[in-house]
């Protein structure tokens, strides 16, 4: 059906997106953020049937608003970042004492908003017209609206719109791939964030951390250290189905390393694009099992993780010895 078809390429699109926001951000490369204000300023003119347009065209540097629509008198704070203190912020601006008879609306561009801030109460010094119910836009709620969207002509509106800004349709013909399988299992696990292996040395991972300057992404990689010996089941059931299975997960793995290591970026950057580049590989495979972007990145950062504790993605201190590598 055309419909699902839409949707699913839309959903997939923006959920990359906003993962590719979050994870640039932390690296505080933000010109996807800059871009972001005009791409979603058009998509909520579909959704919506609104004429936002970006404010900084016409007045540069406001604080606290990035959209606007003059017509419809709707202003709106773009952010990467989803907090209270982040909305009462932006609602503290002396700019509102402008715009007393427009609507505020505030746009999580990376991250969704949990219930519990959409039941808060904010501090809205300028009165502004805020429904935190309503008034609080995310990625979540942009796909809702499209799913519950009977309008099949703009569906393919929208769907168009991405197409032509996010990129071209994702090729229908796919191939298999083992990365995406050990994501499946993977997925299906159980993960305790309790859980540990003894198998392990965290000095000799510290090391490798301080060895590679990669002391930005350490927190990911003390998070996901723990999860070595789960993958190591997974990975032994999987070499059961044949040889060199696991061997070539890590290797495609360690592939990506090596293309991004070529360049000139910081080894944190690299890192991240690690994670990115295989997370590109596993969704574009014929076999992987469609899941909630969160528990997609989870997994990824687990593999990518993993491969480092392996000795598989960046370089080992003299006399580094984790495990017993495979």
């Amino acid at each position: 059906m055309n419909r699902t078809n839409y949707f699913n390429y839309i959903e997939e699109k923006l959920n990359t997106l906003a993962y590719r926001i979050g994870s640039r951000s932390k690296l505080n490369l933000l010109e996807l953020n800059i871009h972001s204000e005009n791409f979603f300023a058009c998509l909520c003119n579909i959704i919506y049937d609104l004429e936002l347009e970006n404010l900084n065209f016409s007045i540069q540097n406001i604080e606290g608003i990035d959209l606007i629509d003059y017509k419809n008198k709707i202003l709106v704070q773009v952010s990467s970042t989803c907090t209270k203190t982040k909305i009462e912020s932006s609602l503290s601006k002396k700019v509102f004492a402008k715009f007393k008879d427009y609507s505020y609306k505030f746009m999580s561009i990376s991250k969704n908003a949990s219930a519990s801030l959409r039941n808060n109460n904010f501090k809205n010094p300028y009165n502004m017209n805020f429904n935190p119910q309503e008034d609080i836009w995310d990625i979540q709620l942009f796909l809702k609206k499209i799913l519950a969207e009977e309008n099949l002509e703009q569906q393919r509106d929208l769907y168009n719109f991405i197409k032509a800004e996010l990129g071209q349709n994702v090729d229908p013909v796919k191939i298999e791939s083992n990365l995406a399988k050990v994501i499946n299992i993977l997925a299906e696990e159980t993960l305790d964030i309790n859980v540990g292996s003894l198998e392990i040395n965290p000095f000799a991972i510290e090391d490798k951390i301080s060895f590679n300057d990669l002391e930005e992404v350490k927190d990911i990689i003390d998070d996901y250290t723990v999860y070595y010996h789960t993958l190591d089941k997974i990975y032994s059931e999987f070499d059961k189905e044949g040889k060199n299975k696991s061997f070539s997960v890590l290797q495609e793995i360690r592939r990506q390393y090596i293309e991004l290591n070529r360049s000139d970026n910081t080894p944190t950057h690299i890192f991240y694009e690690i994670i990115n580049s295989v997370m590109k590989v596993i969704v574009e495979s014929s076999n992987y099992i469609q899941m909630p972007m969160e528990e997609l990145q989870m997994c990824t950062d687990i593999l990518v993780v993993d491969a480092f504790i392996r000795c598989k993605i960046f370089k080992n201190p003299e006399g580094y010895n984790h495990v017993i590598t495979r």
